[in-house]
């Protein structure tokens, strides 16, 4: 068993595979073998997260993830702890052989099972539903389930999920039990509730894409892993990949370098005009491609803003859009373009040979159809591109809604990596690395400290900048993504409660 952290990469597999592994394994075990290796794990973490807990209470579902739980019950009442559990699983919701057969287990051992919660417990144990299972307010149970978890929601006791936690898409992160409990709490589907108690889950057989992505990493809380013994056998490829640092690429810097070793990055944007001025944008990308390494940094601003030097960065060049050397420089195009930008991206698209695309050129080739052909052939010609839409940007360009986007983030990056032949970085929590021929990656650093003005801008700049040092396009999107967030996570740590501002990000790299 492990704590997931961003330190190793991890391999992910969906629901398919997973069943795949589960169904291999399965075939050549005793019977009931996996079930009862997964409900020892259980009882294991939880005597770990709450050693000194009196009270357990254990909910179960009628499907295997109930049957887990029950063997967690035994092991926990053998262990001399009260174990309360309730089950979901009468009626017409018939439970698999191998969790009737758990059931029967607890039975026999003498675990107390109650129709309620018991009204206090020390922990609390979701084994409610598994991996393959929906909440359907119209199924026969679903209402219990749902009172059940708003009794763990209002607890400030710990709780531990059983391989997932209850309603979240193992695949894509998406809540629905989420959902349910804020429409019960509010009345409005899109209102957010923050989980009182401390999360725990505990991932069995398989790490899950869901719990790193969309909603996953909020419900889900802090993720264990235990693979039962059950080796993946090397004709199951990854669904995708948890980044972590021990996979990012290096580029070494030897003595004898100089600055045009270390590349030019020329950053396009920061529009000015009478209703507005967005050079700020620009600028912080500019600044963080400068503090990311990368040889020298060009700035040229857009919408006829005359700057000659930045007094706080006077290391930036500023030249105009016309002068830059599109064909030798990475460029970062859109940072604060506004409308100004469409006119410069043709030539850009044309020329630029390493060229990130992020926030208003986005926008304007959302909707124009020669900008997004220019794009799409830029594959062809050797040049390579990265785009760094946030969800909205996302569905603009894909043409669907931010809530579509949202219900299968992998999905959607893949989608707009093969659309237009590029590396697309979609950015949100578990932002979403995806490339032509390659497995995507879930970031598994960053916080919500990133959730203000600039950041995105901050993080184009990095991955200039790496691109710029001699990175793969793709290395340089996972590098400057996974760095962009453990900066978050290190200012988290070092400054409780400060907020981590985009010029603060920028210049801590």
């Amino acid at each position: 068993m492990q704590k997931i952290t961003c330190a190793h990469s991890q391999q992910l597999f969906n629901v398919a595979a997973t069943r795949r592994i589960e169904q291999l394994a399965a075939s050549t075990l005793p019977p009931h073998t996996l079930m009862q290796s997964a409900g020892l794990a259980v009882a294991r973490l939880a005597m770990a997260i709450a050693p000194h807990a009196q009270c357990i209470w254990v909910a179960c579902g009628p499907g295997n993830n109930g049957g887990d739980g029950f063997e967690a019950a035994m092991h926990l009442h053998q262990r001399g702890k009260r174990v309360v559990v309730t089950w979901t699983g009468a009626g017409k919701n018939a439970s698999p052989a191998d969790a009737e057969a758990a059931r029967k287990g607890a039975l026999a051992a003498g675990v107390t099972f109650n129709d309620e919660p018991p009204a206090d417990f020390d922990l609390c144990i979701d084994a409610l539903l598994g991996i393959g299972a929906t909440l359907d307010p119209a199924r026969e149970g679903s209402a219990r389930i749902l009172n059940w978890l708003q009794v763990m929601h209002d607890s400030a006791k710990p709780c531990l999920a059983v391989d997932i936690p209850s309603g979240l898409n193992a695949d894509t992160g998406a809540a629905t039990a989420t959902d349910a409990l804020n429409a019960m709490h509010s009345g409005a589907s899109n209102a957010r509730i923050d989980w009182s108690a401390s999360r725990f889950t505990l991932s069995l057989l398989t790490l899950k894409p869901g719990l790193f992505t969309c909603e996953g990493r909020d419900s889900a809380g802090e993720v264990w892993f235990d693979d039962l013994g059950v080796a993946v056998p090397e004709t199951e490829p990854p669904s995708a990949w948890l980044l972590g640092e021990d996979s990012l690429a290096s580029h070494q810097r030897l003595h004898a370098q100089h600055k045009g070793s270390f590349g030019d990055v020329a950053v396009l944007g920061g529009e000015s005009g009478a209703a507005s001025h967005m050079a700020g944008a620009a600028l912080l990308a500019a600044g963080a491609a400068l503090h990311s390494g990368a040889g020298r940094v060009f700035v040229a601003l857009l919408g006829g803003s005359v700057v000659t030097v930045n007094p706080s960065q006077p290391e930036l060049m500023f030249r105009s859009p016309e002068a830059l050397d599109l064909r030798n420089q990475v460029v970062v195009c859109g940072c604060g373009g506004g409308e100004a930008i469409k006119a410069i991206l043709p030539r850009v698209l044309s020329t630029a040979t390493r060229l990130v695309l992020d926030a208003d050129a986005l926008n304007a080739m959302a909707n124009d159809t020669a900008l997004q052909t220019l794009l799409k052939a830029r594959a062809a010609r050797g040049y390579v591109t990265v785009l760094t839409p946030h969800p909205l940007e996302a569905a603009r360009l894909l043409q669907i809604t931010t809530a579509q986007v949202q219900s299968d983030r992998l999905k959607a990056a893949a989608q707009l990596a093969e659309l237009y032949k590029a590396v697309v970085v979609l950015k949100g929590s578990g932002s979403v690395i995806a490339a032509p021929g390659q497995t995507s990656r879930i970031n598994s650093s960053g916080n919500a400290l990133l959730a203000t003005a600039g950041t995105g801008d901050v993080l184009a700049g990095m991955l200039g900048a790496a691109i710029a040092n001699g990175l793969s396009v793709f290395d340089a999107a996972c590098s400057a993504v996974f760095l962009h967030g453990r900066i978050a996570d290190d200012w988290l740590k070092t400054h409780p409660g400060e907020a981590l501002t985009a010029s603060k990000l920028a210049t801590s790299g």
